[in-house]
């Protein structure tokens, strides 16, 4: 790493949806909203985006570990706001307090770890599992 982040630092991301981000039953007697797995991919790119300034040009960061509370529903087609505050750091591990909002209140709470890697050794490792 180039630079460690500090302890309280943000990363943010406003992310507006549409149709391909519904649950996958929407329309069946269900509302268009927003899956949890896509809100957990958004706070993931939030987090992973907060710390890309820090790494080297050989390193990225994968998450390791999330865990969430889904407060509340978004309809399709509102932008929702990711936020990823950096609360420790242990090593190569960081782990953020994660949080999103669609335009009415906070829909998303919880905690997320990531962890950096060096690709080049990330990808053999993957191979070797490839056969």
């Amino acid at each position: 790493m180039k630079s460690r982040p500090r302890i309280g630092e943000v990363g943010e991301l406003a992310i507006s949806t549409d149709l391909s981000h519904a649950v996958e039953f929407h329309g069946d007697g269900m509302p268009a909203v927003v899956s949890t797995p896509n809100i957990i991919q958004f706070l993931e790119r939030t987090a992973r985006h907060a710390l890309a300034p820090h790494l080297d040009a050989d390193e990225r960061t994968v998450g390791v570990e999330i865990d969430i509370k889904h407060l509340a529903p978004t309809p399709v087609g509102q932008t929702i706001h990711c936020r990823a505050q950096v609360i420790s750091a242990d090593g190569r591990q960081f782990t953020f307090q994660i949080e999103a909002r669609d335009d009415h209140e906070v829909i998303v709470r919880g905690l997320h770890k990531r962890a950096v890697i060096r690709t080049e050794s990330f990808t053999k490792r993957v191979q070797e599992k490839s056969g």
